[in-house]
C-alpha cells in the first residue's frame, strides 16, 4: 500500500499541471469530449447537496484493479440513472496521455457514466480534503448524499457495489 501511494503521488507531481483543458476526438461512432478539472473545478462535484444520490469514482486507465472493477460502475449507472443516482467516473490518467488512452479506451468500452478528467499537482491537500483516511492509491471511490458520506479505498464488485449503494438510498 506504501508503495502504490508513493508511485501514484510520484507520477501526480511529475505529470499534472493543474491547468483546465479539453480534449475531442471524432470518432465514426461517437464523438467523445473530455473535460479536465483542478482540484477547485472538481470539489463542487464531491460535495452536492440536492436529492440524488452520487457514486464517485477515482480511477485510470493504467490501474489494472481500476479497469477491472469499471463494469461494475457501468452496470450500476445503467440500472439506477434513473432512480436518482449518479456515477461519476474521475480519470487520473496522464494529461498527455487523454488523447492517446483515455479516449480510445473510453470508446471501446463504451462508457456511458460522466467521466471528468482530474489534474491537479497539490496532491498533498487533495487527496487529504477528499478522504482523511485515504493514502492516494486508486481505486477509489466516494459514495454520498445530502444525509451520508462514505469513502471506500478498494476495489468492488458489482454485487458489492450495488450493496454499499443500497445503504444510502434505504
Amino acid at each position: 500500500m506504501h508503495r502504490s501511494k508513493f508511485l501514484l503521488i510520484l507520477i501526480i507531481t511529475a505529470f499534472f499541471s493543474g491547468t483546465t483543458a479539453k480534449a475531442q476526438v471524432k470518432g465514426t461512432s461517437k464523438k467523445v469530449k473530455i473535460t479536465t478539472l483542478n482540484y477547485e473545478e472538481l470539489k463542487p462535484f464531491l460535495h452536492k447537496s440536492n436529492d440524488k444520490t452520487y457514486v464517485v469514482n477515482f480511477w485510470a486507465t493504467w490501474c489494472m484493479p481500476c479497469v477491472k472493477e469499471l463494469p461494475a460502475f457501468e452496470k450500476l449507472h445503467k440500472k439506477y440513472k434513473d432512480k436518482n443516482v449518479e456515477v461519476v467516473l474521475v480519470s487520473l490518467d496522464f494529461s498527455k496521455q487523454i488523447e492517446t488512452n483515455l479516449i480510445p479506451f473510453i470508446k471501446k468500452k463504451k462508457l456511458q457514466s460522466k467521466i471528468l478528467h482530474f489534474e491537479d499537482s497539490n496532491e498533498q491537500f487533495w487527496i487529504r480534503d477528499i478522504a482523511k483516511s485515504w493514502s492516494g492509491s486508486i481505486p477509489a471511490t466516494l459514495i454520498y448524499n445530502r444525509q451520508k458520506r462514505k469513502f471506500y479505498e478498494r476495489t468492488f464488485s458489482y454485487v458489492e457495489l450495488q450493496n454499499e449503494l443500497q445503504t444510502f438510498l434505504n
